[in-house]
């Protein structure tokens, strides 16, 4: 059982920064292929970024430009940071540790909210 937890979200301006920080429990962090998830009130949830084992990256249009994820496999942790950010990035945000056979782990924090209000 892999535990994630997640950290750094709050309140920010338009045009401001947040870091979220999300922590892996156990083993093997390295083969997890790492993402960023959102959802905000009344819609679906998202992929926002996720990366790779290998450290390939992937994030969705609405955010290019403005997030960059990164991991740090010494402290089994996966970083989003978010730069200029938007109302409509206003969201509750999870982590989500993957295996690529799916069926050998898929895991799921409990969110961090992020309120991009003025």
């Amino acid at each position: 059982q892999v535990q994630l937890v997640e950290s750094g979200g709050g309140l920010a301006q338009p045009g401001g920064s947040l870091r979220l920080s999300c922590v892996a429990s156990g083993k093997n962090f390295v083969m997890y292929t790492m993402g960023w998830y959102r959802q905000a009130p009344g819609k679906q949830r998202e992929l926002v970024a996720s990366i790779t084992s290998g450290g390939s990256t992937n994030s969705v249009d609405s955010v290019a430009g403005r997030f960059t994820i990164s991991r740090d496999n010494a402290k089994n942790t996966v970083y989003l940071q978010m730069n200029g950010l938007k109302p409509e990035d206003t969201a509750v945000y999870y982590c989500n540790a993957r295996r690529y056979i799916e069926s050998l782990g898929n895991y799921w924090g409990q969110g961090t909210q992020v309120t991009v209000s003025s």
